[in-house]
């Protein structure tokens, strides 16, 4: 048997992967909106995000500073939502569409927005005894270090990694990058977890890390066993 290649560090995804929203994005938008004159189905507003999303260039802003790459964060969201009812419907019109706005950014502020993956706190507790650094790598924007502390878990990682830090986005390698010189370990050493193919698995992979599709677990809670059959896998004979 050959010496057994340790996984040392796992780094996460945060929203489709740690962090599942509480209802559809298009449920949400419709509710709010109806208090600002809108009213278009919650349906079609999920159609018309999930493509204004796709084609948007990543929310990042190399070289600003921290307050103000959030401040440009807030007006790339603002004009990703403005997108979104034009998509869903030219013809809409709101009575006050920064109120409206600035409802919707509160609302995803808030932890109550958000419930966790399922297993996510046993995963957690099993890798941490197990001694492995642990991290989140994510595109959001500067809300999540708040939402991580409001929800529990900010305590439970040693990194956490946003655009905003690195002047760089998923699928760039220099976000993975800046994520491993904070955490400390070779990439690969680390694994990354994550729920979209092109962004998480592949992007992690490009830049040296091991990465594995959070939608090839049951839940959360059977990470520590696949990270098991990994090593197993990268032990030569």
């Amino acid at each position: 048997m050959g010496e057994a290649r340790r996984i040392l560090g796992v780094v996460f995804d945060a929203v489709g992967t740690l962090l599942l929203l509480r209802e559809p994005v298009g449920e949400t938008y419709a509710r709010l909106a109806a208090a600002h004159g809108v009213t278009l189905p919650a349906g079609r507003l999920d159609e018309a995000f999930a493509r204004v999303l796709a084609e948007a260039k990543p929310n990042v802003h190399p070289g600003a500073t921290l307050a103000l790459a959030a401040e440009r964060e807030r007006g790339w969201w603002r004009e990703r939502v403005r997108e979104t009812f034009r998509a869903a419907d030219g013809m809409a019109r709101f009575d006050d569409f920064d109120a409206f706005f600035a409802g919707v950014w509160a609302h995803y502020a808030e932890a109550s927005a958000w419930r966790l993956g399922s297993g996510a706190l046993q995963c957690l507790d099993v890798l941490s005894g197990r001694g492995l650094r642990l991290g989140v790598l994510s595109n959001f924007d500067q809300r999540l270090r708040r939402l991580l502390a409001a929800l529990g878990l900010a305590e439970r990682f040693d990194v956490v990694t946003l655009p905003a830090d690195a002047g760089a986005a998923k699928p760039a390698r220099a976000i993975f990058e800046h994520c491993l010189a904070r955490i400390g370990l070779a990439p690969a050493n680390v694994l990354y977890v994550g729920d979209r193919a092109t962004l998480d698995v592949a992007a992690a992979r490009q830049a040296g890390l091991l990465a594995l599709d959070v939608g090839s677990l049951s839940d959360l809670s059977a990470l520590p066993a696949a990270i098991d059959h990994i090593e197993e896998e990268l032990t030569p004979a």
